[in-house]
């Protein structure tokens, strides 16, 4: 196999905002947030680049990064005696008085890296979405191509066009892109499914002398965003050496017809909140259970999860939902829900279509609906949270436009 013999070097962009999932990244980075309870964003980009053969990956990050770091610090442990490495590298400044300007810049400032460790081929991915994939794949069908960059592509519909970069083909060469439109109103299906497109997915294969050139190029371009996906594909474009990788036909061990193609973008807080709904069904589209390709994350040091009567024998029920190490419900009624590890629920009380983070606490009579919840938020006995838009609203919480409710870190909601 071809790429047996090149040295591959991955590189996860992890320095965004999250502006969009505030205020759960008010005190953390987005690739941080906790996600169905023992799992961080990140964890789903470096547990399919590990599960691709990948063992040295870089981390680049910059807002908020401690809780991040720490993360992959503490559970991202690699034997060095094989050179195997995860790395958080944060900003350093290496090429000015200044901080990462954009993806690409992220990567001109990190350039280094990939001089030290000298890899034939440079695998870039994003840190915030949720999904599996073999990235041995899409590697082998760049070398075979033998064109400079590789886009992966998921297919969308094609009234979606106007929320993603969309992907044109050559029509004589489906594998090469003709040109990248930024969230076109206006756009062609797919020769074989015309009510599709291919929407990029904001992972990326070069070959790794090409993409120090280009970014290099395009650090001196003043008038350049300096954006992976705005700048430097747009010039391989141009250049007509890009290349695409539909995610159709990635082959991940043990997955099923119904999940082999899921990806989610989880940066808004309701895209966030559907991908954990996607979770809970007797047949998920997204299925954590997938134990030939398992997402890594900490292995918590807590008690399983404990289902009890109330102090009055009460009997508690659980449907439909995920619930997290160290918790403990107690004579309360959970349904549609994903509860982080060590939730308290207490006797009487309801959490229904919602979200907790770690050690979140409900009490006796207390009532969750739509909501999320985040690290140490206290309701109060017989209080209720996301029954009440314009109440929630009132107390500061934040409310989307489908009315999910989020209550922000070490929150207390009284009565």
């Amino acid at each position: 196999m071809a790429q047996a013999q090149k040295k591959v070097f991955g590189i996860v962009l992890a320095g965004g905002e999250g502006k969009r999932l505030m205020p759960l990244t008010t005190d953390r980075a987005k690739p941080a947030v906790p996600f169905a309870g023992q799992y961080r964003l990140i964890d789903f980009a470096l547990a399919n680049l590990m599960n691709s053969g990948l063992n040295q990956i870089v981390v680049l990050t910059q807002y908020k990064s401690h809780s991040l770091d720490r993360h992959i610090s503490q559970t991202w442990r690699m034997p060095a005696i094989l050179g195997a490495y995860v790395s958080s590298v944060p900003a350093q400044q290496r090429r000015g008085k200044h901080w990462f300007s954009g993806s690409a810049d992220a990567i001109f400032q990190s350039l280094n890296l990939i001089h030290d460790e000298k890899p034939d081929i440079v695998v870039v991915v994003g840190a915030d979405h949720v999904y599996r994939m073999d990235f041995a794949q899409m590697v082998q069908q760049h070398i075979d191509s033998g064109l400079g960059a590789t886009v992966a592509a998921i297919r969308q519909p094609i009234e979606m066009s106007t929320a993603f970069g969309v992907i044109d083909t050559d029509p004589n060469n489906p594998g090469r892109i003709r040109e990248f439109l930024e969230k076109p109103e206006q756009v062609e299906g797919l020769p074989d499914s015309p009510k599709e497109i291919l929407a990029s997915m904001g992972n990326y294969v070069f070959d790794a002398d090409k993409l120090i050139e280009y970014v290099t190029r395009d650090a001196e371009n003043e008038d350049s965003k300096h954006d992976m996906g705005g700048d430097i594909i747009p010039a391989f474009v141009a250049n007509g050496d890009a290349g695409v990788y539909d995610f159709i036909h990635n082959d991940v061990p043990g997955s099923t017809p119904r999940d082999r193609d899921y990806w989610r973008d989880v940066g808004t807080i309701d895209s966030f909140y559907e991908a954990h709904m996607d979770l809970i069904a007797t047949l998920p589209v997204f299925n954590l259970y997938n134990e030939q390709w398992p997402i890594m994350s900490q292995q918590l040091n807590s008690p399983p999860a404990k289902f009890v009567r109330d102090g009055r024998g009460t009997t508690g029920t659980m449907i439909d939902s995920i619930i997290s190490l160290g918790s403990v419900i107690s004579g309360s009624h959970i349904e549609r829900s994903v509860l982080g590890p060590w939730t308290r629920v207490m006797s009487g009380a309801i959490v229904v279509d919602s979200i907790t983070f770690d050690r979140v606490q409900v009490e006796p009579g207390a009532i969750v609906r739509r909501a999320i919840l985040d690290k140490n938020v206290v309701v109060r006995e017989g209080a209720s949270v996301g029954e009440n838009p314009d109440l929630d609203r009132a107390r500061g919480y934040t409310v989307t436009e489908s009315g999910l409710t989020v209550v922000p870190k070490n929150a207390v909601v009284e009565r």
